[in-house]
């Protein structure tokens, strides 16, 4: 059988990738989703659960109401319709990290249903993607295979995690190639961090994604045997594990084999994924009513409480900002990147002369220099107050750009903030217009060569001779007053 490596482009061209996603996100809640045990990550395994999390019998579940409140909230950002009444149900299945030999989750009436987002086309537009429905659940234990003397021969069992609030959320099978794959996740998980229901940490298995990837010729109707890839903890590694797929199942059909549906594991190390277990013959897991627990019905009164909560989205926040501080859709999306960069970065704007001015400082002189410094924003040695002051100076004529960029340059070699650097050196801008004429006029004295193409039309050239004028002064001229005595005083000596 040819390897995913040895497919041709010719012969990838012949198939239509079909891709479906589900998504596990842990909810930040502070304590688990049916008792009053701390939702935390860590701790000393096995410390962090109590009868209710273990189905000990005579242990009840209670429903935690944040948990359905943020789950309400990140429904609605991606934007499902909430099922007013929605049922808890008991999810069958043995496995040595679920001690209760079943998940409370919930089965054919969720809390939420038919979401969508939005991610690139690849060719210049937007495609939709469904999402079939977000329901709550509780999140297993974990089975820990290594770092014991005797891993080879023992698995240990951490419960710490029982019962640890989840949403899953569903796709549609549209998603139609590897990089909608990473477009939708990355989406999805800019969402969630907004609503501030999860802190989405992939390391810690707060956010966790199952690909399910099939293939068919190009123009068929009918969909192929899919293949769920499991055990991938990041968008990077996911996208790779699904090109991966992709490839593997089009050389099983290219060499006349069969697809089989069946769970597989990615291994980044050797850059492939593995069989895990098969899905063909096995049952469908059985699913009763939890009879512990009523349904939990979400009124409307009770959803427009919950949605009090919702702050602005991404996407329209972008929007918002670009009309109203004049900047780009990519600056945009720069200065978005987090809820919380974005609040401060308005706040500050706010109370800057100038926001677009705040806006291209931090984009251009901050960013390039945190870039430098191998430095995260937050670690910044520039505040953005100190943005802010910087923006204003410029604005008023008070500092060239070539100072800020000296003062920056100061305040990250120093470690001190621009306050402090400007309020140490205090560059002293020139603005005395008879100071700048006789500069001025000793530059064109200067300059023959360059006089002469002004005076037959060469406009352009002004701009030498307003560099020679800033080089004289060191920096110090006042930039637009310079700029308007330099054209003055080469007009006033007539064109040739």
């Amino acid at each position: 059988m040819p390897t995913a490596a040895a497919i041709s482009p010719e012969i990838l061209a012949k198939y239509q990738p079909v891709i479906g996603l589900e998504v596990h996100v842990q909810l930040l809640t502070r304590t688990k989703a049916f008792c009053g045990c701390v939702n935390q990550y860590g701790g000393e395994p096995n410390t962090h659960c109590c009868p209710t999390c273990l189905g000990l019998p005579g242990a009840l579940p209670v429903l935690n109401k944040q948990a359905v409140e943020f789950a309400v909230l990140a429904a609605k950002a991606i934007g499902c319709e909430i099922r007013e009444t929605s049922i808890f149900s008991r999810k069958n299945y043995f496995y040595p990290d679920s001690p209760k030999g079943y998940q409370i989750s919930q089965f054919d009436k969720p809390i939420a249903e038919h979401g969508e987002l939005f991610v690139p086309d690849g060719i210049g537009g937007t495609k939709r993607i469904g999402i079939t429905r977000l329901h709550l659940e509780e999140d297993a234990g974990k089975s820990v295979h290594d770092g014991f003397a005797d891993s080879v021969n023992r698995t240990y069992i951490d419960l710490n995690r029982c019962g640890t609030p989840l949403v899953e959320i569903v796709s549609e099978p549209d998603l139609r190639s590897a990089d909608q794959v990473f477009d939708y996740l990355t989406k999805l998980k800019e969402i969630l961090l907004y609503t501030a229901v999860s802190d989405c940490n992939m390391e810690e298995g707060s956010l966790r994604c199952d690909a399910n990837v099939s293939v068919m010729l190009k123009g068929a109707t009918e969909y192929g045997t899919k293949a769920e890839v499991k055990n991938v903890n990041s968008f990077r590694y996911i996208r790779s594990a699904v090109e991966y797929e992709i490839e593997r199942q089009i050389g099983v059909i290219e060499d006349g084999g069969r697809v089989i549906q069946e769970s597989r594991l990615w291994n980044n190390a050797e850059g492939r994924t593995y069989s895990m277990r098969s899905k063909e013959k096995a049952h469908d897991y059985r699913y009763f009513p939890e009879p512990d627990l009523p349904p939990l019905v979400v009124g409307p009164e009770w959803q427009a409480k919950i949605l009090r909560a919702m702050p602005e989205l991404p996407e329209p926040r972008r929007a918002r900002m670009i009309s109203e501080y004049e900047i780009s859709a990519q600056d945009a999306m720069t200065l978005t990147a987090t809820g919380a960069f974005a609040d401060r970065f308005e706040a500050a704007a706010k109370r800057a002369k100038s926001p677009r001015r705040v806006a291209n400082l931090i984009l251009s002189e901050l960013t390039s220099r945190l870039r430098l410094a191998e430095l995260e924003l937050e670690a910044s040695p520039v505040s953005l107050e100190g943005v802010v002051m910087a923006a204003d100076l410029l604005e008023s004529g008070e500092m060239s750009s070539k100072m800020l960029k000296q003062l920056l340059d100061m305040s990250f070699a120093n470690g001190e903030d621009f306050p402090v650097v400007y309020e140490r050196e205090k560059p002293q801008q020139i603005s005395d217009a008879s100071a700048i004429e006789g500069m001025i006029d000793e530059v064109i004295a200067a300059n023959a060569k360059q006089v002469e193409q002004y005076r037959k039309g060469k406009k352009t050239v002004a701009a030498f001779f307003v560099g020679q004028v800033m080089r004289a002064s060191k920096g110090q001229a006042n930039p637009a007053l310079l700029n308007e005595l330099v054209a003055r005083k080469l007009d006033e000596l007539g064109p040739l």
